[in-house]
Protein backbone atom coordinates (compact mmCIF):
# COMPACT_ATOMS: atom_id res chain seq x y z
CA UNK A 1 0.00 0.00 0.00
CA UNK A 2 1.05 3.42 -1.11
CA UNK A 3 0.36 6.94 0.36
CA UNK A 4 2.31 10.31 -0.93
CA UNK A 5 1.33 11.68 2.57
CA UNK A 6 1.51 8.67 5.15
CA UNK A 7 5.22 8.26 5.63
CA UNK A 8 6.00 12.07 7.02
CA UNK A 9 8.32 12.47 10.16
CA UNK A 10 9.67 15.72 11.34
CA UNK A 11 11.86 16.30 14.43
CA UNK A 12 13.65 18.78 16.45
CA UNK A 13 16.92 17.69 17.50
CA UNK A 14 20.82 17.78 17.40
CA UNK A 15 23.88 16.30 15.54
CA UNK A 16 25.68 13.83 17.57
CA UNK A 17 27.35 12.10 15.02
CA UNK A 18 28.67 13.15 11.55
CA UNK A 19 30.33 10.67 9.11
CA UNK A 20 32.35 11.54 6.26
CA UNK A 21 30.71 12.61 3.34
CA UNK A 22 30.68 9.99 0.72
CA UNK A 23 28.94 9.02 -2.90
CA UNK A 24 27.30 6.18 -4.04
CA UNK A 25 27.36 3.81 -6.79
CA UNK A 26 25.71 6.28 -9.26
CA UNK A 27 27.92 9.16 -7.76
CA UNK A 28 25.06 11.10 -5.81
CA UNK A 29 26.34 12.64 -2.66
CA UNK A 30 25.61 10.41 0.74
CA UNK A 31 26.20 11.05 4.65
CA UNK A 32 24.89 9.24 7.77
CA UNK A 33 24.21 11.12 11.03
CA UNK A 34 22.95 10.29 14.25
CA UNK A 35 20.48 12.71 15.58
CA UNK A 36 19.63 13.41 19.49
CA UNK A 37 16.19 14.34 20.67
CA UNK A 38 15.04 15.16 24.16
CA UNK A 39 11.78 16.76 24.96
CA UNK A 40 9.25 16.81 28.00
CA UNK A 41 6.18 15.45 26.78
CA UNK A 42 2.57 14.66 28.77
CA UNK A 43 1.45 11.06 28.42
CA UNK A 44 -2.02 10.40 30.51
CA UNK A 45 -1.70 13.55 32.45
CA UNK A 46 2.15 13.27 33.56
CA UNK A 47 4.79 14.81 32.22
CA UNK A 48 7.20 12.37 30.62
CA UNK A 49 10.53 13.32 29.83
CA UNK A 50 11.56 11.73 26.03
CA UNK A 51 15.30 11.27 24.87
CA UNK A 52 16.25 9.47 21.98
CA UNK A 53 19.29 8.71 19.22
CA UNK A 54 18.49 8.56 15.83
CA UNK A 55 20.47 7.19 12.85
CA UNK A 56 19.62 9.34 9.61
CA UNK A 57 21.13 9.86 5.96
CA UNK A 58 20.77 12.25 3.88
CA UNK A 59 21.50 12.61 -0.51
CA UNK A 60 22.46 14.92 -2.74
CA UNK A 61 23.01 18.59 -2.22
CA UNK A 62 20.92 18.07 1.55
CA UNK A 63 24.06 15.18 2.04
CA UNK A 64 26.65 17.67 1.21
CA UNK A 65 25.32 20.64 3.53
CA UNK A 66 25.05 18.50 6.41
CA UNK A 67 28.18 17.23 6.02
CA UNK A 68 29.44 20.46 6.75
CA UNK A 69 27.15 21.76 10.26
CA UNK A 70 28.43 21.69 13.54
CA UNK A 71 28.14 19.63 15.92
CA UNK A 72 25.41 19.99 18.80
CA UNK A 73 23.86 22.45 16.46
CA UNK A 74 19.49 22.17 17.14
CA UNK A 75 17.78 21.84 13.99
CA UNK A 76 14.20 20.74 12.79
CA UNK A 77 14.64 17.93 10.74
CA UNK A 78 11.87 16.91 8.04
CA UNK A 79 11.96 13.49 5.95
CA UNK A 80 10.64 9.82 6.29
CA UNK A 81 11.11 6.68 8.28
CA UNK A 82 12.71 3.64 6.21
CA UNK A 83 14.15 -0.03 7.59
CA UNK A 84 17.61 -0.01 7.51
CA UNK A 85 19.22 -1.53 4.58
CA UNK A 86 20.70 -4.70 7.04
CA UNK A 87 16.55 -4.85 8.43
CA UNK A 88 18.04 -3.93 11.90
CA UNK A 89 16.53 -0.88 12.98
CA UNK A 90 14.75 2.48 11.03
CA UNK A 91 16.22 5.34 9.45
CA UNK A 92 15.49 8.55 9.14
CA UNK A 93 15.77 9.92 5.33
CA UNK A 94 16.50 13.98 5.63
CA UNK A 95 14.67 15.58 3.21
CA UNK A 96 14.52 19.12 4.49
CA UNK A 97 16.22 20.64 7.74
CA UNK A 98 16.60 24.34 8.81
CA UNK A 99 18.16 26.25 12.18
CA UNK A 100 16.34 26.73 14.94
Amino acid sequence: MTSPAGNQFQLLAAVVQVQSLRYTPAGIPAVNLVLEHESTVTEMDTPRTVKLQLRAVAFGSMAETLSRQGLESVSSFHGFLANARNGKGVVFHIQDFSKT
